[in-house]
């Protein structure tokens, strides 16, 4: 029997991987099942379709919702099961390579711009001023998803050991609650500021 120490798990980041990612292939899953559902029946109502404010069927509809030519929630049917699989094999205390929590690292980078890109068109863009209600839920997993992972590899050296990397990765772990909630306040003044939600809401 090896007298080898076992592997630390990072329970916090192995959890949170598996359950962003369970909730964003049910946002995907269920965006996709609006999207079939709107192409059946155009004129129809969506399950999402809350009031002008609040609906898919405008995202949906639009270029936006078809950046890559095909229904953007397709690549969250495909991406999201990547981050329950590292979460899973962390829970199991696999140990995986520097260049594949670079590459898993560039993915949630990834996903990051595009949700930035998406909301910023969902609030702004003259053909939609919508919230989408399964794509505020893939971004608010994104968002602390792409922090989380991009932390832990700045501060486990997966860029390089430079002490003002690593010193970056330290903060913003020890601040990212914080900062996920700023990031979150960022797309609420947005949203703000172009539909005038709180007159909605009061």
């Amino acid at each position: 029997m090896s007298d080898a120490p076992a592997r630390r798990v990072p329970w916090i980041l192995s959890v949170w991987l598996i359950v962003a990612g369970v909730i964003g292939v049910w946002a995907a899953f269920e965006l996709t099942l609006d999207r079939i559902a709107s192409v059946e029946h155009p004129h129809a109502a969506l399950s999402c379709d809350f009031s002008l404010l609040v609906q898919c069927t405008a995202n949906l509809d639009s270029w936006q919702g078809s950046v890559f030519g095909f229904p953007n929630p397709i690549i969250g049917l495909v991406a999201w099961p990547a981050t329950i699989v590292v979460g899973a094999g962390l829970l199991a205390r696999a140990r995986f390579a520097r260049w594949y929590w670079a590459l898993f690292n560039l993915g949630v980078l990834g996903a990051f711009v595009f949700i930035i890109f998406l909301s910023t068109q969902s609030i702004w863009a003259q053909n939609l001023h919508t919230l989408c209600p399964w794509c505020m839920l893939t971004w608010s997993v994104t968002i602390p998803t792409f922090w989380a992972v991009t932390f832990r590899n700045l501060r486990e050296g997966v860029f390089g050991r430079a002490r003002a990397l690593t010193a970056i990765g330290r903060f913003g772990s020890t601040w990212i609650v914080v900062i996920v909630i700023l990031s979150y306040l960022a797309i609420a003044v947005e949203a703000q500021l172009s539909l005038d939600v709180l007159r909605y809401v009061f």
